[in-house]
């Protein structure tokens, strides 16, 4: 065991994140989303909510600050629905950590299972909510001259 590693980032979920490099992006799957055939990478999560893992990753996960949407969300089906409930957690936790506010970019569902057929990991989590797969987009981590 390390220090200061929250209990839901397994051995399997820290290592993917130290692997990812600038760009990368990583999918944060809900329990309904067909994560085992779109994922080349496939880290188990099952328990988890997204919150908490979002929680728990943001505080080693710089987000890409060159980019305009960092952060992606499934859109739902229907586009006249109000945005779930989920999104505004994800908000919250996503500017506590990166002491801003970050823009969710809705996007259409099959064009999402695209997107996320091309990320570098995709998490399967126990999460319930609807419409809670998330994106997150890779930055880099800028060194501090001593």
């Amino acid at each position: 065991m390390l220090k200061n590693i929250p209990s839901v980032i397994s051995p399997e979920l820290m290592s993917t994140l130290m692997r990812m490099g600038h760009g990368d992006e990583i999918v944060l799957a809900d329990g309904n989303f067909p994560a085992e055939s779109c994922a080349h990478r496939l880290v188990r999560a099952d328990g988890h909510g997204v919150v908490e893992l979002l929680d728990a990753i943001m505080r080693f996960f710089p987000l890409d600050w060159f980019v305009d949407h960092p952060a992606s969300v499934m859109q739902p089906v229907n586009e006249s629905a109000i945005d779930p409930p989920i999104w505004t957690e994800y908000r919250r936790v996503l500017a506590h950590h990166e002491g801003r506010e970050v823009e969710l970019r809705p996007i259409e569902r099959f064009r999402f299972y695209d997107f996320a057929k091309s990320a570098y990991a995709i998490v399967a989590t126990g999460e319930t909510a609807i419409y809670a797969n998330l994106i997150l987009k890779k930055g880099v981590v800028i060194g501090h001259e001593n």
